[in-house]
């Protein structure tokens, strides 16, 4: 078990990222889901617990076959898909996510959001936490992303908002910029095989954490789009494009089902969650990134850990948001 904890901050007020957060997950898994792959949402609906009160209860499968490599398809029945559940008690929300091909492999998510910049330090000392956690601070402006998830209209450097006046972010923005606010995020992740755990924990936490870089980058982007809306409204467009996005996924049902594997109890016992940002990130072919714009090389795109032969395999790549070096076991 791998666990950090995540600071981000993003030009807006609590009140006012609960609107930006269930738009852009919204938007988002529309725009990724085609053919039969992509988010399908299994229930979405409000859910009360008897310790924190009304809350939102959603369930999605994000189907990934395509995105496995070649010899994994060879073995894999056709339907291959993360499980994400989460309730959302917002400003306190977690989330959970399995996977129908790695019975030992979970991410738990726990999430707290404040109006300041990052600053407390003692927000989730209610919660069972190992003193050396590392905790990671993530820019949405200036932190680098790989060169495919590019796009000029929401480089925060440059990006202003009409309808609030906000940005572009300069370098210490975090500093000077009114309103702010935090998403305070505490993840645990758990690859229980033994000689790859470590390797392949640290691994996901670079996805995590890229996926949460792009996901806030693009609910500040667009602002202008879900600003006006109320909590009423983005609901609607919430279950309309939850819609819309299901019939996509429908069109092609795959062949074969598999049975889901159970959550850990703490997960069904636990708090919850809000809907998290979208594990599957591409963007257009071609999107690239202007040439005067030199930005740094990103970390390679898969994990190649050695098997019992001598040769190598790579994760799916749906883990292939970014990678670190591998640390020894």
């Amino acid at each position: 078990m791998l666990m950090k904890e995540y600071r981000i901050c993003m030009p807006l007020t609590v009140e006012e990222y609960r609107i930006g957060q269930l738009y852009m997950i919204s938007k988002h898994s529309h725009e990724q889901s085609d053919r039969g792959e992509g988010v399908e949402v299994v229930q979405n609906e409000p859910y009360e617990d008897p310790t924190h009160g009304c809350g939102q209860f959603t369930e999605k499968r994000l189907y990934l076959n395509s995105k496995l490599p070649s010899w994994a398809r060879a073995v894999v029945p056709k339907i291959f898909y993360v499980t994400e559940k989460a309730w959302n008690y917002y400003p306190y929300t977690i989330t959970e996510y399995t996977c129908s091909f790695l019975p030992k492999f979970s991410i738990h998510i726990e999430t707290k959001y404040e109006d300041n910049k990052g600053s407390n330090d003692n927000i989730f000392d209610s919660e069972p936490k190992d003193e050396d956690t590392e905790v990671c601070f993530i820019d949405i402006a200036y932190d680098d992303i790989p060169e495919r998830y590019y796009k000029e209209a929401e480089d925060l450097r440059f990006f202003r908002s009409e309808k609030t006046s906000r940005g572009p972010l300069p370098e210490g923005w975090r500093d000077t910029q009114r309103p702010i606010m935090c998403s305070y995020k505490l993840v645990t992740v758990k690859f229980e095989v033994w000689g790859l755990q470590t390797r392949v924990e640290q691994f996901v936490h670079k996805v995590v954490r890229d996926v949460l870089l792009l996901g806030h980058r693009q609910a500040f982007a667009w602002v202008d789009e879900w600003i006006d809306m109320t909590l009423d409204e983005v609901r609607e467009y919430e279950r309309a494009t939850q819609e819309a996005t299901n019939e996509k996924i429908r069109m092609f049902p795959p062949a074969i089902s598999i049975s889901e594997t159970p959550l850990p109890s703490a997960a069904r016992s636990g708090p919850s969650s809000a809907p998290s940002t979208p594990l599957s990130t591409d963007a257009p072919e071609f999107l690239s990134v202007p040439k005067d714009r030199p930005r740094k090389k990103s970390a390679p795109e898969t994990l190649t850990l050695p098997d019992r032969r001598g040769s190598g395999y790579r994760l799916p790549s749906f883990f292939a948001w970014h990678s670190a070096p591998p640390q020894p076991e």
